[in-house]
């Protein structure tokens, strides 16, 4: 177990709260904020950084990400400084990958430059749709031209761009979403993440929902079709899906989210961020405080800005790796997981998902089929111990 999450690798993130304006269908620790003092925000971050690098020295770290929020709206010389201790902190992979989060309306040119020239490499740009009036019903603040622009102008700036796109959205049909979706992969310069709208507890749409006010949403069998079809078209786009909900060509795929996927270490840093960390051959969860405020005072007080460290019991641990490996295209690894749990899935649990078609088994990896994806947390209940 000591070097288990070397599997995963070994990956930071850090969120930035703050965004212009709160979305209705969003349920990410994000705030509003009319001032940000931002430098007394880079000392927290720093002083976070370097109680880590003390506990996690002669690690080779992998990948960065900037979270949030919008991590876009944060002056570009706080984020260098950031990753100028980032790199003093820690010896890093010479394919190292830092992401920055965006939005279209936290985007210039100057500004990109400027956190290209800090030492970002990948953006992952929150365009959610390409329909004026349904960016409106998101709530999003830029246009559809808006978007493009801004993309453009990304990829001027960085070898790697990707975006996002929601579907199963209001009063949006299954050609609605095809023409949307061919657009977008004529946009696409390697990664795409295409989720469909859920509505979450304690968002705007979630209240709109059980008053009975969001109207249009399509229908589970609509939704469902949405997605087989999101499949194929990306498949024959030339980026196939290596996530339940991220497409990719070959070696594009964000090796960031992968080291959660495939259950390596992560740090996690600031207001709400969740944490992953082995110590002494013992796999720790890690949480903060949620309230920007309450975290900025607390790292300030105490110098550790952490809320919990707890160790994980081996059977959460294994059941935390079947839930993210099974959303990847490769899978569960069968005998790492034995190694993790000490207990084996059912064999007759597994023999009868297969010849329902739901899983399959290949050169010791367990992975869901196309049929199964969809159903896939029906799935994971059943193999669960």
């Amino acid at each position: 177990m000591t070097e288990d999450w070397r599997h995963g690798g070994f990956g930071l993130y850090l969120h930035w709260p703050f965004c212009a304006a709160k979305c209705p269908y969003c349920d990410f620790n994000s705030h509003v904020a009319t001032s940000i003092d931002q430098k007394r925000w880079l000392s927290a971050y720093l002083s976070e950084l370097d109680r880590y690098a003390a506990q996690t020295e002669g690690r080779v770290l992998n990948t960065v990400f900037f979270g949030g929020g919008t991590p876009s709206l944060m002056d570009p010389e706080i984020v260098a400084a950031i990753i100028e201790r980032i790199r003093r902190n820690w010896q890093t992979r010479n394919d190292f990958e830092i992401t920055l989060e965006a939005n279209p309306t936290s985007v210039e040119s100057g500004r990109f430059r400027a956190f290209s020239k800090a030492g970002v490499n990948r953006v992952s740009m929150g365009m959610q749709a390409l329909n004026d009036e349904d960016l409106r019903r998101l709530g999003r603040m830029h246009s559809v031209a808006e978007g493009q622009k801004a993309f453009d102008i990304a990829r001027k700036q960085f070898d790697r761009v990707s975006f996002d796109l929601i579907y199963a959205r209001q009063h949006q049909s299954i050609e609605d979403w095809k023409s949307e979706l061919d657009e977008a992969l004529r946009m696409a310069v390697d990664h795409l993440s295409l989720y469909q709208l859920t509505i979450e507890p304690g968002t705007v749409f979630g209240a709109r929902h059980d008053a009975g006010k969001l109207r249009g949403i399509p229908e589970d069998d609509i939704s469902a079709e949405m997605y087989f079809a999101t499949q194929e078209i990306c498949e024959k786009h030339g980026l196939p899906a290596y996530e339940i909900s991220n497409h990719a060509r070959p070696g594009a795929e964000s090796r960031h989210n992968l080291i959660y996927w495939r259950y390596g270490d992560y740090i996690g840093i600031g207001p709400g961020a969740h944490g992953r960390l082995t110590e002494n051959g013992v796999r720790h969860a890690t949480d903060t405080l949620k309230q920007p405020g309450a975290w900025l005072a607390q790292v300030e007080k105490t110098g550790a800005g952490e809320n919990e460290r707890a160790a994980l019991p081996r059977e959460e641990q294994a059941i935390e790796y079947l839930l993210f490996a099974l959303r990847l295209s490769e899978g569960l690894e069968m005998e790492r997981f034995n190694t993790i749990s000490r207990s084996p899935l059912d064999e007759a649990t597994m023999r009868h998902l297969e010849d329902i078609g739901m899983i399959e088994r290949e050169n010791g990896f367990l992975r869901a089929t196309d049929q199964g994806r969809p159903v896939l947390n029906a799935i994971i209940r059943d193999l669960i111990p």
